[in-house]
């Protein structure tokens, strides 16, 4: 096999996508219901990053009981 050389590579400019208006609204409707799951997952992460944080530097913060020191929600 031939192996190539860094030197060679060629690049490429894209200039203009030609795709039909309908076709486009397709795609864009499909990559929105695919971003879905992806949010979900990323907060759950967050959330769980979010409750570490908040376990370790809570007392700290002063965070722990705020809603109830006297009894009541406010």
């Amino acid at each position: 096999m031939e192996e190539k050389n860094t030197s060679d590579a060629r690049r490429v400019v894209v200039t203009d996508i030609r795709m039909p208006f309908w076709s486009m609204v397709t795609f864009m409707v499909k990559w929105s219901f695919a971003s879905i799951p992806a949010i979900i997952l990323l907060s759950i992460v967050i959330g769980i990053i979010m409750a570490v944080v908040t376990a370790l530097f809570g007392a700290m913060w002063g965070v722990h009981g705020l809603m109830f020191r006297d009894g009541s929600a406010f």
